[in-house]
């Protein structure tokens, strides 16, 4: 092998010192969609990363709830749970919506009601609580998302009123229930959709809110092992069997992260495409250079190379220049990914994009993908050109010499 390697290196030079004009742009181009391929892959594992980091670091990574709507007995729930090899901590929790409201404002979330040092070991909200406010006595507490305070217009220690739909029956129709709390804290996730729709307030006092007497929504699980959550969900489902049912966390952001999986295989196939046109410079500074070295092929032909000999050549020509390519777009995908992770250069509204700032995950899984299709491609096409070579009859060419 060293003797076809030798030439092919021989043959991506021109007639000066240096390397072909071809052979530049035939490399740039390869360099170039690896280089694409990379930052706009690892754009995309680290937004499922980061979405998912924060997915769990709000919601639990289960929730066991109840076809009839509510769990009155959930302590004895709980107890049967916490004794479950795989969950790590249960805490149980009541969610409804509401209206929360301040001066003219106002806006329609997700009020949760919570035991804090349960929930502390089922979730991370408690984590991103940016501000707070303990000097309160008489109303109950609240704590609310940063984009909520901000549309609000409120601050810690700041009284809000919260409007519950479902009121009591009055001589004109259904009257709201009406309950004022202090905004004791303000979280923010990052998250738009959390930051925004998201209210925490204690259990007790959100099942008087929505009369829910002793019972609560469901119990939060922690388990641990998050990427197990699916079978440990469904085999406690089949062991309460009837009553009770588990979601885990993929189920309930399936449509999110399967956008999110659908969106890397089209970006991955899109940019392939890329390295594809890039693969026509090679084939065309090949079929170029074999035009031009038709006499040296005569000559090698002439001395006894055989056909395999030749095609080896333009075989490893192409192979060159497909990993000088690879190792200029690995190494600048690299340096572009850490440059964009360290200096937040892409800003994105939160509203729109769920995220504040471009996240990005390098997976060597993918890079090793990415750097597969790219030399599988260069390969393919030197074929072609080298079969070429390998059919030019050198007495046809020498004739004439």
């Amino acid at each position: 092998m060293r003797l076809p390697f030798f030439i092919a290196l021989r043959y991506l030079k021109s007639r000066k010192k240096g390397l072909s004009f071809g052979t530049v742009i035939s490399i740039s181009g390869i360099a170039l969609g690896v280089m694409a391929l990379i930052v706009v892959i690892s754009v995309v594992s680290g937004f499922h990363e980061d979405l998912q980091k924060k997915i769990l670091g709000t919601q639990a990574h289960a929730v066991l709830l109840s076809y009839s709507g509510g769990i009155s007995d959930y302590k004895t729930m709980m107890d049967f749970l916490s004794k479950k090899n795989e969950i790590q901590a249960c805490s149980p929790f009541i969610m409804g919506q509401v209206l929360i409201s301040s001066g003219k404002r106002a806006h329609g979330v997700y009020l949760r009601g919570i035991i804090p040092e349960y929930d502390r070991k089922t979730t991370e909200i408690f984590k991103y609580i940016k501000y707070k406010y303990e000097n309160y006595t008489e109303l109950p507490w609240i704590i609310i998302g940063k984009e909520l305070a901000n549309m609000l217009g409120v601050l810690p220690g700041d009284t809000i009123t919260v409007i519950s739909p479902m009121g009591t029956m009055g001589p004109l129709g259904i009257i709201p229930k009406v309950k004022k709390f202090i905004v004791t804290g303000i979280f923010e996730i990052g998250m738009f959709e959390y930051d925004m729709n998201l209210v925490i307030t204690d259990l007790k006092i959100a099942q008087d809110f929505f009369e829910y007497g002793n019972k609560v929504t469901g119990i939060q699980l922690r388990l641990k092992d998050v990427y197990k959550a699916n079978f440990i969900s469904q085999a406690i489902t089949k062991e309460l069997d009837g009553e009770f049912y588990v979601k885990d966390w993929m189920q309930m952001n399936k449509n999110l992260f399967s956008a999110l999986k659908l969106e890397k295989f089209a970006m991955f196939i899109i940019l392939i495409l890329i390295v594809l046109v890039a693969s026509f410079n090679i084939i065309s500074m090949l079929m170029v250079n074999v035009t031009e070295k038709q006499r040296d092929i005569a000559i090698l032909k002439s001395m006894g190379a055989t056909d395999r000999l030749i095609k080896l050549i333009f075989m490893c020509q192409g192979l060159i220049i497909g990993l000088i390519g690879i190792l200029v777009g690995l190494t600048g995908g690299l340096i572009l990914c850490e440059i964009v992770r360290s200096y937040d250069i892409v800003k994105l509204p939160a509203d729109v994009y769920y995220l504040s700032k471009l996240p990005v995950k390098v997976k060597v899984l993918d890079i090793v993908l990415i750097c597969a299709s790219a030399l599988f491609i260069s390969l393919v096409s030197t074929i072609y050109p080298a079969h070429r070579a390998s059919k030019i009859n050198p007495v046809e060419i020498l004739r004439y010499e």
